[in-house]
C-alpha cells in the first residue's frame, strides 16, 4: 500500500470541506480479504521497522505523525496496531488531554513545542495542538477570531518544525455517526474497556454537526504543502491501520534515510 496514491485522501487548503461527503469506509479497489490485508501489514511493518531504524541511527531527520479524530476514531488502536513491530528506541508517544493549571498560564503552543521529535526520533501525538481550535472552539471557550488566529499561529509553528528538519504527516481518522455509536457501546459493555470512557464522550457526541465544521475548518486551514491533511477512512479499523502504515512507509522514503557509515575500518577487524 505504500505505492497507493493519497492525493485523494488529501485536504486541499482553504477548500471547502464537507466531511459528510468523505466516506468512512475504503473504496470497493482497497478492500481487501483477511489473507492480503495480513500479507500487506506484514510488508508495510517490515519497511516501516528498517526506515525507523535509518532515521534513529542517522540522527538528521525527524518525524511528528498527528492523529486527530472523534472518540473512538482510533488514536489508540493506530499507535498498537502500526507500531506494533518498531524498537520501542527513538519512538514516544504522547496524549494531550487538557492543559493544566500551568500549561493554560502559558501559550496554547508552549505545551507541545517540548514534545516535537528530536532529530533522530519519530513521535506520535494522540491528539495535538489542534484541540485548541477544536474542542475550545466547539466549548465556547474562545473567541472566533481567537480560532482564526491560532490557525496562522499554527501554520508558522509547524513551518518552524518543517525548516528545522521535522517531517510532518497530519491524519484526521473519520468515521461515520453510527459507528461511533456502535463503539461507545462496546466500552460500555466490555470491562476491559470501560476505563477509557469519559463523560465528554458522551458531550461531544451530543455536539457532533458542530465538531464536524469545526474540524472541517480547521483541517482545510491548515492543510499546506509541506505539512498536509489527509482524511483517512476509519469506520474498518484493519484498512485504517493499513492506510497509516502505507502513508508513514511513503512519507519516510520520500526522506531520504541513509544510515550512517561506521565510524572505523571494519576491513581490519579480526574475530578470534
Amino acid at each position: 500500500m505504500n505505492s497507493k496514491d493519497f492525493s485523494p485522501f488529501r485536504v486541499k487548503q482553504h477548500a471547502h470541506l464537507k466531511l459528510d461527503h468523505v466516506a468512512t469506509l475504503p473504496a470497493k479497489e482497497d478492500q481487501f480479504d483477511a489473507d492480503e490485508m495480513a500479507h500487506q501489514r506484514k510488508r508495510l511493518a517490515e519497511k516501516l521497522d528498517k526506515l525507523q531504524s535509518a532515521l534513529y541511527a542517522s540522527k538528521e531527520k525527524s518525524l511528528l505523525l498527528i492523529l486527530q479524530g472523534m472518540d473512538t476514531s482510533g488514536k489508540d488502536g493506530v499507535i498498537r496496531s502500526v507500531f506494533r513491530n518498531i524498537s520501542p528506541l527513538g519512538v514516544h508517544a504522547v496524549a494531550f488531554g487538557a492543559p493544566s493549571e500551568e500549561e493554560s498560564r502559558h501559550d496554547f503552543l508552549w505545551r507541545v513545542h517540548g514534545k516535537v521529535p528530536a532529530r533522530g526520533d519519530m513521535t506520535i501525538f494522540n491528539r495535538s495542538h489542534y484541540e485548541d481550535v477544536l474542542v475550545t472552539r466547539v466549548r465556547g471557550w474562545i473567541k472566533k477570531h481567537t480560532w482564526q488566529e491560532r490557525y496562522q499561529h499554527i501554520e508558522n509553528f509547524e513551518s518552524l518544525l518543517r525548516d528545522a528538519g521535522v517531517t510532518i504527516v497530519k491524519c484526521y481518522l473519520h468515521i461515520s455517526k453510527q459507528e461511533q455509536k456502535e463503539r461507545l457501546q462496546e466500552r460500555l459493555k466490555d470491562p476491559h474497556k470501560q476505563w477509557k470512557l469519559q463523560p465528554s464522550d458522551f458531550e461531544d457526541r451530543k455536539l457532533w454537526d458542530d465538531f464536524q465544521v469545526a474540524y472541517e475548518e480547521a483541517l482545510s486551514a491548515t492543510s499546506t504543502e509541506q505539512a498536509p491533511w489527509h482524511i483517512v477512512p476509519a469506520d474498518s479499523k484493519p484498512y485504517r491501520d493499513l492506510f497509516v502504515s502505507g502513508l508513514l512507509v511513503q512519507t519516510m522514503e520520500a526522506m531520504d534515510l541513509k544510515l550512517p557509515e561506521p565510524s572505523f575500518d571494519l576491513s581490519n577487524v579480526k574475530l578470534n
